[in-house]
């Protein structure tokens, strides 16, 4: 007898249940739903995507997490003497969508306005520790604006995302904004200078809140960055981030000066257009992990929901290294399955799109033909309906189609004909 096959998903990945499903669907009709209502357009990526473009630094640490695939038939000769990854892979699987957006807008530029508003909903793949929460195949919901260079892009993002979240009945909004720019003015007056120093210090810094300032501060000294007064400078970002004013602390230093204006302007429009729904915070602590990230950042989170539920930035250099000019662009993306598991927690229940009818017939009695009209006549009135052949126990199958929700309709005469 040969071996059993496996059942269980691949690790790190799962199978969706149709109560599953239906809240997936519905929470992304919603978000959908709003994102049109602010001008922007639906469009698809492949899920394959070439390596150069993949791994063309941009990625942060998610291009040590890409599943590359092996090249096929008379493009792959294992035989070839002094063999590298190279020359049996040209292509990976997406770890996000923003790489994708970029090659995707050089490709299709003369047929898209400008700017550009564009949705994008898709599986992305990152081979990374599956922990509760975190899978190696999972949804991302992105909007990005292409083409405009001015704050309005990162407020409309704001606030287009803080809607799509309310849509799906989240509130208590706290909308946290930095900008890279100051953070590496930061890392340079610490005398951070080198590029890989400075992710290393933003990297450490985005864990402040987890390991304090003496986690953070052990972590520098165990990588030799001590940088001038690390820990003093360290404390003022944490101390001015949860002053009512954390600008006020950094605009009379010069180093600092150039990106607090932005800031200023894109928080006070934002707090003027949510009024009291959301709290707006500067915090510059705030990192943001992609590499590819040149202005304002950004991250929306939700009372009693634990850490951000959506995240983005401006990345004006990405398009330029496809297209071969800079175009600026920004965006946002929701972190589609974190909120999906906040929503089954907290018990969010979708809306239904009219009336959802099991009809009940008897097979025997030849009443197929009938029920499929009767099935015709209630989806024309906006039903929806599933036929279903009597069974012998017709009571227990009445009882587990009401538990799955469905109103009951029956034209079998065992069951009292037509209801």
């Amino acid at each position: 007898m040969a071996d059993k096959l496996p059942t269980s998903p691949v690790r790190g990945t799962r199978d969706l249940l149709p109560a599953e499903c239906v809240l997936r669907d519905e929470a992304l009709a919603a978000i959908l739903r709003t994102y049109r209502s602010w001008g922007f357009a639906r469009i698809e990526t492949p899920a394959l995507e070439h390596l150069e473009l993949l791994t063309g630094g941009q990625g942060g640490e998610n291009e040590k997490l890409i599943f590359k695939l092996m090249k096929r038939g008379e493009k792959l000769d294992l035989a070839k003497p002094g063999l590298t990854e190279d020359d049996v892979a040209d292509c990976g699987l997406r770890f996000d969508l923003t790489v994708p957006l970029a090659r995707y807008y050089a490709e299709h530029q003369a047929e898209l306005p400008l700017p550009f508003k564009a949705i994008q909903v898709g599986p992305v793949w990152r081979a990374e520790r599956p922990q509760k929460g975190r899978y190696r195949q999972f949804t991302q919901c992105d909007i990005d604006v292409i083409g405009e260079p001015g704050a309005q892009a990162e407020i409309e993002l704001i606030l287009a995302t803080t809607e799509a979240l309310a849509a799906v009945g989240l509130s208590g909004f706290t909308v946290r904004i930095n900008d890279r720019r100051f953070l590496l003015a930061f890392a340079a007056h610490c005398d951070v200078n080198a590029p890989a120093d400075q992710e290393r210090l933003f990297i450490a810094l985005d864990k402040l809140d987890k390991l304090g300032l003496d986690g953070v501060t052990d972590e520098l000294e165990q990588q030799q960055l001590r940088g001038r007064l690390m820990r003093p400078h360290l404390e003022l970002l944490q101390r001015a981030s949860a002053e009512d004013d954390p600008l006020a602390r950094f605009e009379p230093m010069a180093w600092a000066a150039g990106s607090l204006g932005v800031l200023r302007g894109i928080a006070a429009s934002v707090r003027a257009a949510l009024g009291g729904a959301a709290r707006v915070a500067v915090d510059f602590t705030l990192v943001r992990g992609m590499g590819y990230y040149t202005g304002p950042i950004f991250e929306i989170s939700a009372e009693g929901s634990p850490g951000s539920l959506a995240g983005g930035g401006r990345y004006d250099k990405m398009i330029g290294r496809v297209l071969g000019r800079e175009v600026p662009a920004c965006g946002f993306s929701i972190g589609f399955e974190r909120l999906l598991l906040v929503l089954a927690e907290r018990g969010w229940k979708p809306g239904t799109d009219g009336r959802r009818v099991a009809l009940v017939y008897d097979a025997e009695a030849g009443q197929l033909d009938a029920a499929l009209q009767r099935a015709a006549a209630l989806r024309a009135d906006g039903a929806s309906v599933s036929l279903f052949a009597q069974r012998k126990k017709a009571g227990k199958q009445r009882a587990d189609l009401e538990a799955q929700g469905f109103e009951l309709e029956s034209l079998s005469p065992r069951d009292g004909g037509a209801e």
